[in-house]
């Protein structure tokens, strides 16, 4: 049977090689190689749990921001372990993603899904812990042109976030563009990929980068 979904160290490999930006990133298998990831990756890095059986790693304590040291990094690996076995028995471990941490931009979610009727569909929305406070969404239904992705955004009530907002710089919309138009190739070519949800994004005056990323497989369950 199929795996459920992609794990995060598998993501990110997907999205790197479709040319999507992604802070750097490494899969440490013990507490000494995620030390040695961080200094190689360069300080502050995020630590997250890398578990087919978790999907709400904030809820068992299986991230660790704001890294600053290689010491650091090696108690967090260790921490990380000791909350997955008292928070989450039986979990499968594969690993800790140790992952740059990139200062905060506007959040934006992208995603993509298959629908029986309609085939590949596109959304574009308001990212990060708002995404379902305010439901601030805009679908497309593939195939897409650039000018369709950028109506998408115009029709978004948090526009003006992404366009400068009380003496905020304007984002760079042509990278948040991009990524929808890559994420629309992934799920073209890879017809296993049954959704994928991009969020956040981190939108900047100079560019976008995903941070975190979710493929979920067709026969996976999306609630595990």
């Amino acid at each position: 049977m199929a795996k459920a979904k992609l794990l995060e160290h598998e993501a990110f490999e997907l999205l790197k090689s479709y040319g999507v930006p992604h802070p750097p990133f490494g899969l440490a298998k013990t507490p000494d190689e995620a030390g040695e990831l961080a200094d190689k990756i360069g300080y502050p890095v995020v630590l997250k749990v890398v578990s087919p059986d978790i999907s709400h790693k904030f809820d068992v304590g299986g991230v660790v921001l704001g890294v600053e040291s290689r010491v650091e990094a090696v108690r967090g690996f260790e921490t990380i372990t000791r909350n997955i076995e008292r928070n989450a028995p039986g979990a499968r471990i594969i690993g800790v993603l140790v992952q740059k941490m990139l200062k905060p931009g506007v959040e934006v979610i992208i995603g993509g899904l298959r629908d029986p009727t309609f085939g590949i569909v596109l959304m574009l929305g308001l990212g990060g812990v708002f995404t379902e406070v305010f439901r601030d969404v805009s679908f497309r239904v593939s195939p897409l042109r650039k000018s369709d992705v950028y109506e998408m955004i115009e029709e978004l009530r948090s526009t003006p976030l992404l366009k400068g907002f009380r003496g905020l710089p304007p984002v760079d919309l042509e990278s948040i563009v991009d990524i929808v138009l890559k994420l629309e190739k992934i799920m073209k070519d890879h017809e296993e990929i049954e959704s994928a949800d991009l969020n956040p994004v981190f939108a900047y005056p100079n560019g976008a980068v995903v941070v975190d990323a979710r493929f979920l497989l067709k026969g996976g369950n999306p609630s595990k």
